[in-house]
């Protein structure tokens, strides 16, 4: 047996601790007369913005955004099938990302009980830097899983050197179309919030999992 074609697959995953937590608020108001509605989710917005804004300046917030007001009307309907007078609907949405997790957590034990605020869903993530570095490290580790499976079927053939010809993101070289959902690099994590009565939260990020997987064709000898 001169040589052979040795096709393997390597993977690898890395956990990590997320670095920043971005959360969206929604400041609502509804009645009858839309002019009043809109100031008064003007009103109901002020001290949400005032209190991100204040914890930008100091540093605990490091990224924010508010979205234009937002007003739309809708007639309801009465238990008779009759259409009623129109009622209005205005929204303000408030996104803001915390360096660090007992801040959120402070923020939102003060922010969630005011008159109004909606508070939804907590984003975990890392820097852009760090996420980089991170995908650096677990891609190259799932190369080495590549080589090292490859050597070992090598050995069991008796054949000593081993030599790459091809090494591509999972599913490229099996079909030569990627696999959906299935990228070289790739992370999850995140949380849901839920509101209680509780006179503060307190979060528990999930780690976040940054995953590689390659496929590699190697010429044994």
């Amino acid at each position: 047996m001169s040589e052979v074609i040795v096709t393997v697959r390597g993977e690898h995953e890395a956990r990590t601790a997320p670095e920043r937590a971005t959360i969206r608020v929604s400041v609502r108001a509804e009645g009858s007369e839309r002019t009043n509605v809109v100031e008064r989710v003007m009103r109901l917005a002020e001290p949400v913005r005032g209190s991100i804004t204040v914890r930008a300046d100091a540093g605990s917030v490091v990224d924010w955004s508010s979205k234009r007001l937002s007003v739309r009307a809708e007639r309801p309907w009465n238990n008779d099938g009759k259409r009623l007078a129109p009622v209005y609907y205005a929204s303000i949405d408030f996104t803001a990302t915390f360096a660090e997790a007992s801040e959120l957590s402070i923020w939102v034990s003060e922010a969630s009980p005011w008159d109004g605020v909606e508070v939804g869903w907590v984003d975990w993530h890392l820097t852009p830097a760090t996420r980089a570095q991170i995908e650096r490290e677990v891609a190259a580790h799932a190369v080495r899983v590549a080589v090292t499976r490859a050597k070992a079927y090598a050995g069991a053939l008796g054949l000593d050197e081993v030599t790459p010809l091809e090494i591509a993101d999972v599913g490229l070289i099996s079909n030569g179309q990627p696999t959906p959902g299935s990228p070289m690099a790739k992370a999850r994590g995140g949380a849901a919030f839920a509101a209680d009565a509780a006179p503060a939260m307190e979060y528990e990020p999930e780690e976040i999992v940054i995953s590689a997987t390659v496929e590699a064709r190697f010429v044994a000898r």
